[in-house]
């Protein structure tokens, strides 16, 4: 079983955790206004990379709280944890929030 630091709270076992999934997906600007295509990206396609991954996660059976996660996707290793709006290592502050 996974164990999240959650920057809220301290450590966690994984159970109480929902992952939200892709950090750096963004909402079109002008919903109305997109193609099917463009609306379709948005909503199913991810990246799904070998190795280091940023995902938003929630504390859902604690504080409530989201925040993000770096996680290797190849071990499950949890690399990093930050409160959303912190940057995380070799990644530009405040992108994918």
């Amino acid at each position: 079983m996974l164990e999240l630091n959650c920057p809220f709270c301290g450590p966690r076992p994984e159970v109480e955790f929902r992952c939200g999934g892709e950090a750096a997906v963004r909402r079109p600007d002008d919903p109305a206004s997109c193609g099917d295509r463009e609306w379709s990206d948005y909503l199913w396609n991810r990246s799904n990379p070998r190795g280091r991954h940023v995902e938003r996660w929630c504390h859902a059976h604690g504080c409530g709280r989201w925040f993000r996660v770096v996680r290797d996707t190849v071990s499950d290793r949890i690399l990093e944890v930050r409160a959303i709006g912190e940057a995380v290592a070799g990644e530009a502050e405040g992108k994918g929030d």
